[in-house]
């Protein structure tokens, strides 16, 4: 089987032109090396050779020659379209290409002129001090990134009929992408310093969408996708020595059917007038079959249709529930004060003096108790920062994961923020500003359009571009926190917490506060511009009703992963957090959630589910009354928490709203942890003192050179005139 890697996402229909200009650059330089042959009929070697040479071409000094033999590469990696008759063809060559290229050490040559241009002050003092920038200010970044962004993403997808030596490749490329090979640091952090460097207006040249596409597919690459996490957690578990998981979330996700959206306002005045007029006609009650007990039956339904008409949906709840160690604790303390009248902490095994049907719920709620990966881990850091001593160094493993995280921990908030601000400037919802940040320097051409035409086709390439962006930074920051999640909780949290206080959550919401249905049905993309059938086709004449038209998709894939991506950021970020809950209330978030139903896709309908589960015992009853359908819906599809009074809310003034208080707590065990496992002065508190005083004496200090120039000065102010207070020497500290 040959899995298809189409790039159509990296390019902009404005740069279409470009893919001429590379093969004619490539044409003029290869005829000199194979006269009158082609590249698909050269052997392997004389390919190889070929490579070298172009290689040898990237180190010249001059910047344009430098540029046509980037674009010569460039028009390989595309896969030499002007030499194949299929698309299928061009995707071949291009693997085949692509590889050549890595094993022949390309990728490190446009490693360094990337770095090069990063570093091009002129070319960024330049662009602040243009008024407009368009393509031609970022071709030299935008050819470099395009070349590497086709050496991740196809060396990253593996197929059933790959070479030993491609497989070889692709561990060793994996390896290399994730350690700290390049300037001892990952390949990432250049990436998260070029989007940095952008948002500061520093550099507002920078070519934003492929950065972020290769930084996304770059993570993807080196720490593993959603079936790899899967597989890592069970691992991970396993080390523990904890239970296995109840069930595969993927699989269980994949399974589920999206349900009927709760009905509008108007809706409902249309079935009461039509109830209205349907009262004369009563027919008898018909008692309910089985497989309606958790179903409401269709109204446009025909009831006499033949049985194999009807949907059969599966018995029970798609979820096994779940039960933490707290919740028994708390369970049993509230038992033990209705029952006996006192409590014994957190013990769960002494049932004496409770009666009997306490012991069936305690004994049902140890059945399905689920310890995660997060709450040993805590208990883990709470021991080695009471028992530094006792429990000794902990050993870190280098994974890719700990090596991104030491390597963003410094300059983190900056690299959310500035995901966030490209975020808000991609969202269909913002509101153009003078001062917000210009993301569409790599989609507007040189020359404004003139014709109605080309004005249609550039509003169709600005909002498509828009749409990518949106989907990488969505799927990036995803990736991110169940990464970080899995590695360490603390990890996964301080990242939380930035997102949270750079108003990560109003953000998303606001995202979801428009149309979601027209967004989600949008047809931003004109498919014969896509790459690579317009270069291997002949290019039909473009009209406005063709380009008004659009594709025969339903949805558009790309804007549904991005809302579901968002979606699950919003859930991780407010999961177990009461503050945070508290500000999906605060913020009215309801009713954009329900709306966001309407989109009858399984998955996206789960996310919002759970978000709407955590708050709705804060709604109100009415508004629980007036929504019993999302409220079936919420049973159905998410998970049961045995003992979690979610649909009732019967201790929500047992719970006051402090979010500082929450947030400072959580920040100080942050803190801690990441003081104790990566301060290079950590516990010093414990290391050995020099008791002696000649030798004490005796050490060299390196004094600043102009020390002796105020030392009179000092001694005055520091020794002299500070009185000692030798009583307190004597006290007891």
């Amino acid at each position: 089987m040959f899995i298809l890697i189409v790039p159509t996402e990296l390019y902009s229909y404005t740069e279409e032109p470009e893919f001429a200009l590379n093969r004619d650059y490539f044409e003029e330089d290869f005829k000199t090396h194979a006269k009158g042959r082609r590249w698909t009929e050269l052997s392997v070697e004389e390919q190889r050779a070929y490579v070298m040479r172009l290689l040898d071409a990237l180190e010249v000094t001059d910047r344009d020659k430098r540029l046509k033999v980037a674009r010569a590469i460039l028009y390989l990696a595309q896969g030499v379209f002007d030499e194949c008759d299929t698309e299928v063809d061009v995707l071949h060559w291009s693997r085949h290409n692509v590889f050549l290229l890595y094993d022949m050490g390309i990728f490190t040559a446009l490693l360094e002129l990337l770095s090069m241009e990063i570093d091009n002050s002129q070319a960024c003092s330049s662009a602040v001090r243009k008024p407009a920038i368009s393509l031609a200010d970022s071709t030299e970044l935008r050819v470099l990134l395009s070349i590497m962004y086709l050496m991740v993403e196809t060396i990253r997808v593996q197929t059933e009929d790959d070479r030993p030596e491609w497989k070889i490749a692709h561990e060793s490329f994996k390896n290399e992408l994730g350690s700290p090979l390049y300037n001892g640091e990952p390949f990432a952090l250049l990436l998260f310093t070029m989007v940095t460097k952008f948002c500061s207006m520093n550099a507002p040249h920078f070519p934003m969408k492929k950065v972020l596409l290769l930084l996304w597919k770059t993570i993807l690459f080196t720490l593993g996708g959603f079936e790899e996490l899967q597989e890592m957690k069970v691992r991970g578990r396993e080390r523990l020595n904890l239970p296995p998981l109840p069930e595969d979330s993927i699989k269980v996700v994949r399974a589920m059917r999206a349900a009927s959206p709760p009905a509008s306002a108007m809706e409902l005045i249309e079935q009461q007038q039509q109830q209205k007029r349907g009262r004369r006609s009563r027919r008898p009650l018909v008692k309910q079959d089985s497989l309606d007990t958790y179903n409401e039956r269709d109204p446009f339904k025909n009831d006499d249709a033949p049985p194999t008409d009807r949907i059969n949906f599966p018995k029970g709840l798609p979820w096994a529930p779940k039960v933490r160690e707290k919740d028994i604790e708390h369970f049993l303390e509230t038992s033990r004060n209705k029952f006996i009248g006192f409590t014994l902490g957190n013990d769960t095994e002494t049932l004496v003096g409770l009666p009997r049907p306490i012991h069936e719920s305690v004994k049902t709620l140890k059945q399905h108790k689920y310890v995660s990966i997060a709450e040993v881990q805590i208990k883990r850091e709470e021991e080695l920062q009471h028992c530094p001593m006792t429990m000794g160094e902990e050993e870190i493993e280098e994974t890719p994961v700990e090596i991104l995280y030491l390597g963003m921990l410094p300059n983190l908030s900056q690299y959310v923020i500035a995901l966030l601000k490209l975020l808000l400037a991609a969202a269909p919802t913002s509101k153009a500003k003078t001062d917000s940040i210009n993301i569409l320097a790599d989609v507007l051409p040189e020359e404004m359009p003139i014709t109605v035409l080309q004005s249609m086709k550039l509003g169709i390439d600005v909002n498509r571009h828009k749409e990518i962006i949106v989907k990488a930074i969505s799927a990036l920051l995803l990736l991110l926190l169940k990464h970080f999640k899995l590695n360490h909780i603390y990890q996964f949290e301080i990242v939380s917490q930035h997102l949270v206080f750079a108003n990560c959550i109003p953000l998303i919401l606001k995202f979801f506060n428009q149309n979601i249905m027209s967004y989600i049905s949008a047809k931003n993309s004109i498919c014969v511009l896509d790459f690579p059938h317009c270069a291997v086709h002949e290019m039909p004449e473009l009209t406005a009703e063709s380009l008004e038209a659009g594709d025969s998709n339903q949805f558009c894939w790309r804007n549904l992963f991005s809302c579901i991506n968002l979606l699950r950021i919003l859930n991780k970020l407010t999961k177990w957090k009461h503050s945070r809950t508290m500000m999906l209330v605060v913020f009215k978030s309801a009713p954009i959630l329900k709306r966001a139903l309407k989109v009858k896709q399984a998955m996206m309908q789960l996310y919002v589910l759970k978000l709407l589960k955590i708050q709705t015992k804060y709604l109100g009853r009415q508004w629980r009354k007036s929504n019993m359908k999302t409220m079936s819906a919420i049973y159905q599809k998410v998970r049961h928490r045995l003992n979690d009074d979610w649909a009732y809310g019967n201790d929500i003034d047992a719970r006051p709203w402090d979010f500082q208080a929450e947030e400072c707590a959580l920040r100080e065990s942050i803190e801690k942890f990441n003081s104790r496992r990566y301060d290079k002065n950590k516990n010093w508190d414990f290391t050995p003192v020099d008791n002696c005083l000649q030798s004490v004496l005796g050490q060299r200090v390196e004094l600043p050179e102009d020390f002796h120039y105020s030392y009179e000065m000092w001694l005055e102010r520091e020794v002299f005139s500070q009185p000692i207070q030798w009583e307190g020497l004597l006290q007891n500290p």
